[in-house]
């Protein structure tokens, strides 16, 4: 009942501006999940965005995203149809403009406040006797109030917005604790210096107001605001440099009153150069369909995933997989849009569009690792969500107990009120829950958009801290230490039939199989020009062979165990001495009068040729290497002796394979991690702690696996596991940041050994601190 009730709840993104801490955050997902029918909420403070779960027969997303827009936060629900282009052009053009907004507000906030500072402490030092006189009866004075009051107004009207919609909403977050902050600086010094003016106390001196530290507070806090936002900007920018690869527009070939898949009984070449002939349309990318065919000239970016109907040439990859070397792509080849057609003139036929897309599926992939939240992050939240009123009683807390304090030690009036202002204030200013909410997205933004452009696409945050903690490697044979299109190099006969009726009978068995092998039985028939027989019948044994009706017979063909198991003899007697490391394919006939031997297909598979620095580079890691095949022993250990992996497991059925990564799990406490090719090892895949998925062509989101390798390269391997331990460490560094700047300022603060300017300047830049932090990751090296 509750895998039905979860395949019936749909996904949505909505925008989200106005959040600018993690109480915003805690806020906004509590408003969303108070709505009926929203099963889960996430949101992303380095993205503002959320992403939501809900129940379309409760509610919808724009009900949704009215319950947080009443919550205090501006929301907006991303349309489904939406091109991921647009939706991250509008997001990086509203982030621009916030970046403005606030560069804005600090220029305006330095200018009032600074020349006055300025002039403040040099008049101190130079012992001028102005710095002594009543503020009232200097220039000064009245200058620092009227900067002060307009900085309240202009610098901090956005702050004292948010905190009022907060205040209607009975919640509260860090611009309360700015606005109070600022209120008691600017309305202590306003009314001892109206008091004064009047006579009611004597007339304070300029020292004894913070009209210029109210000023300081809103302009250092406003700069800090600019300075997160520039800074989330280039920790969001592996997104948008990923789409920025596709152009906007493309060139449409006219189909000549064809249909975009015309009959077969036209010749495809007449009918492409006919076609090829007329000149292209320009169109805009959302214009095209499946079908449609588009011209590719040099040095133009590939618009859209398409196959080649006509030329050939070198397309540079790099941007997609992140391997450098170009590869001659012809007709019938895939391509990948945002990839650059080097030399060659190319007519591609669009296959997939929209989201379909190998890139839209990257980028899908990548936004949804970056919305995820790992158990710690839950666990700042939560601290978050509480952490505004704990401050507020904190600062009363600390009013208190300096007002008690003047007053046992008999301190003046005007002594023990700027002590508990100056002490409230900076208690206010410098408590910080921005740098909690923003500790972790902004790591796992770098982090995951560095291996996005690396070809490394990780799934979700639990990947990246399984991949940090994993001990043994487990790699497939067949397609991911060699190259997966094995070769057909001998043919043996054991009972005087011609070779070529051997090889032509075993293709005829073995043509309509996926397997690697077969193909190689097949494509080598054909390159002899063999007729290859139609099976009246055949049975695919998982892992052992086929079984399948040709010419009147029943052929067995497959691994020696699966000729056994129906029944062969043994046949060391019969077949001559084989060079080891090979795999072979026995073939057989199986009658009612037994099994007779008909002969061995000896077929080689070559390495990747990165497959031996790979391996070197996992055991630099200091990590054990599995080799996990259904090969036969032999061919593994040749294999894994070339390579230099550690182990050997061979002769393993691919339902057998996930219990060899149990028996692996339990034997020592050991974290595995296994990579495959993501569909045939899905199960050893899905057992595994960690699932490496050797990626290829354009189906991105197919591929199983926590992370999948888009290149196939196995040097990304080691790659991911550097990304991920460097990424975990920059999320500890950062919450350890986080935390320990409150836990020490907070205290500081409250004694009085901070001023209000200082714990406003310390504020702004721990918001800042943390994101640079984040963005050292750009810098580390995650290549041997």
């Amino acid at each position: 009942m509750t895998s039905r009730a979860e395949t019936l709840l749909e996904s949505a993104t909505i925008e989200i501006n106005g959040m600018n801490c993690a109480s915003c955050v805690a806020h906004v997902e509590q408003a969303a999940r108070k709505v009926a029918g929203v099963d889960a909420c996430q949101v992303n403070l380095a993205r503002g965005r959320a992403a939501v779960r809900f129940d379309p027969a409760q509610t919808d997303p724009q009900r949704i995203a009215q319950a947080i827009t009443q919550s205090g936060y501006s929301a907006t629900p991303e349309e489904a149809g939406t091109q991921a282009a647009d939706a991250e052009e509008r997001r990086s053009q509203r982030q621009a403009e916030e970046a403005t907004a606030w560069f804005r507000r600090a220029a305006a906030g330095i200018i009032l406040w600074l020349p006055l500072e300025a002039a403040h402490w040099i008049l101190q030092a130079a012992g001028s006797h102005a710095h002594h006189l009543p503020a009232q009866s200097t220039w000064m004075g009245w200058a620092s109030l009227l900067t002060s009051t307009i900085a309240m107004l202009y610098v901090g009207g956005r702050f004292y917005a948010s905190a009022w919609k907060a205040l209607r909403n009975r919640t509260s977050n860090m611009d309360t604790l700015i606005s109070l902050g600022a209120t008691v600086a600017w309305g202590y010094s306003l009314i001892y210096f109206l008091g004064g003016l009047a006579g009611a106390w004597p007339p304070p001196r300029l020292h004894d107001l913070y009209f210029m530290e109210a000023t300081g507070l809103l302009a250092l806090i406003s700069l800090g605001h600019w300075l997160e936002a520039r800074a989330r900007q280039s920790a969001g920018s592996a997104i948008r440099e990923l789409l920025e690869l596709v152009p906007s527009v493309a060139l449409r070939l006219p189909e000549n009153g064809e249909d975009a898949a015309p009959s077969l009984s036209a010749s495809p070449r007449l009918r492409v150069i006919a076609s090829s002939s007329a000149p292209p349309e320009e169109v805009p990318i959302a214009a095209l369909h499946p079908g449609d065919r588009i011209l590719v000239r040099p040095g133009d970016r590939i618009p859209i995933d398409g196959d080649v109907v006509e030329g050939r040439s070198s397309v540079d990859e790099s941007m997609i997989t992140g391997e450098p070397i170009p590869v001659t792509r012809g007709v019938g080849d895939a391509v990948v849009g945002g990839t650059i057609n080097q030399d060659g003139r190319l007519v591609v036929r669009v296959t997939k569009t929209g989201s379909q897309t190998a890139l839209a599926q990257i980028v899908a992939l990548v936004e949804n690792a970056q919305s995820d939240k790992p158990p710690v992050q839950r666990l700042a939240d939560q601290v978050a969500a509480v952490f505004v009123p704990c401050v507020l009683a904190i600062a009363l807390i600390t009013g208190i107990g300096w007002y008690a304090w003047g007053a046992a030690h008999g301190w003046p009036a005007g002594q023990t009120w700027s002590t508990v202002a100056r002490t409230v204030c900076s208690v206010l200013i410098i408590a910080c829950p921005c740098a909690l909410g923003l500790a972790v997205p902004t790591a796992v933004m770098v982090g995951t958009g560095r291996g996005a452009r690396r070809g490394i696409l990780i799934r979700d945050i639990d990947a990246l801290q399984k991949a940090e903690l994993i001990d043994t490697v487990v790699l497939d044979k067949t397609g991911t230490i060699t190259r997966g299109r094995p070769v057909l190099t001998d043919v043996v006969v054991l009972n005087g039939m011609a070779s070529d009726d051997l090889l032509r009978l075993a293709a005829g068995a073995e043509q309509y199989s996926g397997h690697p092998l077969a193909k190689a039985v097949v494509a080598r028939a054909r390159e002899r020009g063999l007729t290859i027989p139609d099976p009246d019948g055949f049975t695919s044994e998982a892992g052992a062979g086929i079984v399948a009706e040709v010419e009147g017979r029943t052929l067995l063909v497959g691994s020696d165990a699966m000729l056994l198991a129906h029944g062969a003899t043994d046949g060391d007697g019969q077949i001559p001495a084989l060079a080891p490391g090979n795999t072979f394919v026995h073939v057989a006939s199986k009658s009612p009068a037994g099994v007779e031997r008909l002969g061995v297909l000896v077929i080689a598979d070559e390495l990747k040729p990165d497959s031996i620095e790979a391996v070197a580079q996992l055991h630099r890691l200091g990590l054990r290497t599995v080799l996990l095949t259904g090969d036969n022993r032999a061919a593994a250990e040749k294999v894994a002796k070339m390579v230099g992996i550690d182990d050997v497991r061979a002769e393993v059925r691919p339902a057998d394979k996930a219990a060899v990564i149990e028996s692996l799990r339990a034997g020592n406490s050991r974290r595995v991690a296994m990579v495959g090719d993501g569909i045939n090892d899905a199960p050893a895949l899905a057992t595994a702690d960690l699932g490496i998925a050797i990626g290829g062509g354009s189906d991105i989101a197919k591929e199983a696996g926590d992370i999948v390798l888009v290149s196939g390269s196995l040097t990304g391997i080691a790659a991911s596991i550097r990304l991920s331990r460097a990424t975990m460490r920059k999320i500890r560094q950062n919450l350890f940041l986080a935390f320990i700047y409150n836990v020490l300022a907070i205290p500081l603060a409250a004694f009085g050994l901070l001023s209000p300017l200082v714990a406003a300047a310390a504020m702004a830049l721990s918001d800042v601190t943390v994101i640079g932090n984040a963005l050292l990751l750009r810098r580390t090296k995650i290549e041997d």
